[in-house]
């Protein structure tokens, strides 16, 4: 009889095991059979033997089909692995989302509540006689995947410039460091005014943008001047700690720059933001220049606070942050921004004040802030051998991030003033733009730039001598 212990379909491997022995046992047990098949008759053993034969080919024929069947069962099992991990693969290394602008054309159009509503027609009456005619609605702004951006991050930002009057060592170290983001770099000579280089032109000469934590620079030459608050001593904030100005700048907090606005209030610091040139043309007469815009009255959202922390309501151009920054690195002459078309204008530049700021005390006491930004608050980015001082600004306007980062050099023998803004996607933060400035000094300084003083042209030497008298 079979032994059907050999075929425990449970366990197909043993039973593989299993049915190679019982194989092996009835070969031993034929051997068995025809030694004792000597006794009888020749005819007697050969029948037992031919009976043995046919069982023994039918038990190798059904272990034969077992381990097809067994061989079949594995390849299915590996098959099914081997296409989940492919599965599991192509998951995880689908391609990352590239920013780019996606066309309305390709948008779904979402359907009023209204037009999916049963028609109901009314006999002899035309949509001209009760004058249905649908309005116009604009079609919405494309948005750039990733987020509800309306400016991609990355693009070409050098595209339309002119250049032909730009300081050509200056924007080749603007131009690499901005790389692929799209945004906008302004170099700034503080002891004359000249615009060395603007790159992305279309940007600098907007109708500005909002200036984010930016505007806190001005808001604390607002309250030294009026000695609104004692820069080294600590102030208790509402609901949180005590902090001084350097501490405050470099970690560019908010409620500390809304408790100086509230407490100076939305009239003086108005007057000061106009005396420090927001809401008027920075430069003289640069084509295409437009002079921003500083609110009447304080913001809706958030009153004098908002606006003294965040900036809100107000809009600021590249070159208007650029004039402020040169009067704190020159000493508190506010000049107007000259930007040559040629390289003869740039012989020919003679600067112009614009007025003289009060802020000769204020300024040291500001600087720390600033250089404590890129030592060890927001701007970290931007550090370098050498000192520099700067103030970041990051916030969200019109569906677009914005980054700023406002900066000047404080060593060697020639100052530059370096002002970044960043548009775009969640990349385009104030960190970032300092970290683009940070690299245009350390470009300038591989080349010795700060190592000599800028070239004293004939008119300048005559500037110079005509003001002195």
């Amino acid at each position: 009889m079979l032994n059907y212990t050999y075929w425990n379909l449970t366990n197909p491997r043993q039973a593989v095991q299993n049915g190679m022995s019982g194989c092996s046992g009835w070969y031993s047990t034929l051997a068995k059979i025809v030694s004792l098949s000597t006794p009888h008759s020749r005819g007697f053993a050969m029948k037992r033997v031919s009976i043995l034969s046919i069982l023994r080919f039918s038990r190798l024929a059904v272990s034969v089909l077992f381990l097809s069947l067994v061989a079949f069962s594995a390849t299915d099992d590996t098959t099914a692995q081997t296409s989940k991990r492919k599965k599991q693969v192509v998951h995880h290394t689908a391609k990352p989302a590239v920013a780019h602008v996606v066309p309305v054309a390709y948008r779904t159009p979402l359907r009023p509540a209204a037009a999916m509503a049963p028609k109901v027609v009314t006999p002899g009456v035309t949509a001209a006689a009760l004058n249905l005619v649908a309005p116009k609605v604009p079609a919405p702004a494309p948005f750039v995947r990733g987020g509800p951006w309306t400016e991609p991050t990355y693009a070409d930002s050098t595209q339309g410039d002119n250049i032909d009057g730009e300081d050509l060592e200056v924007r080749k170290a603007a131009v690499e460091a901005l790389g692929d983001f799209n945004g906008s770099v302004v170099a700034v000579d503080p002891t004359t005014g000249r615009v060395l280089t603007m790159v992305n032109q279309k940007v600098a000469l907007s109708s500005g943008f909002q200036p984010c934590s930016t505007v806190k620079v001005s808001v604390a030459l607002a309250a030294l001047s009026e000695k609104a608050v004692d820069p080294t001593a600590k102030i208790k904030l509402p609901g949180g700690p005590k902090m001084d100005m350097t501490y405050a700048l470099a970690r560019s907090i908010n409620l500390y720059f809304a408790t100086l606005g509230e407490k100076l209030g939305f009239e003086k610091v108005a007057y000061y933001a106009h005396l420090f040139g927001y809401g008027e043309k920075a430069g003289l007469n640069i084509a295409g220049e437009q002079p921003g815009h500083y609110p009447s009255a304080p913001p809706q959202n958030g009153g004098v606070g908002m606006l003294t922390s965040f900036g809100e309501e107000i809009q600021q151009t590249p070159l208007q942050l650029a004039a402020l920054m040169s009067a704190i690195a020159n000493g508190g002459t506010l000049y107007y921004l000259q930007y040559p078309h040629s390289q003869a204008e740039a012989e020919e530049l003679i600067p112009q004040v614009k007025r003289r700021l009060d802020i000769g005390k204020a300024i040291p006491q500001v600087e720390p802030g600033m250089r404590g930004a890129v030592e060890f608050g927001t701007a970290h980015r931007a550090r370098d051998d050498g000192a520099i001082a700067g103030k970041t600004g990051t916030c969200s306007n019109d569906h677009t991030h914005l980054g700023w980062f406002g900066s000047f050099n404080e060593v060697g023998k020639r100052k530059l003033v370096v002002v970044v803004l960043l548009t775009g996607g969640r990349p385009a933060i104030g960190p970032v733009a300092a970290g683009i400035a940070g690299d245009v000094y350390r470009r300038l300084g591989e080349k010795n730039y700060f190592a000599s003083a800028a070239p004293m042209t004939p008119a300048l030497i005559a500037s110079q001598i005509c003001c002195s008298q």
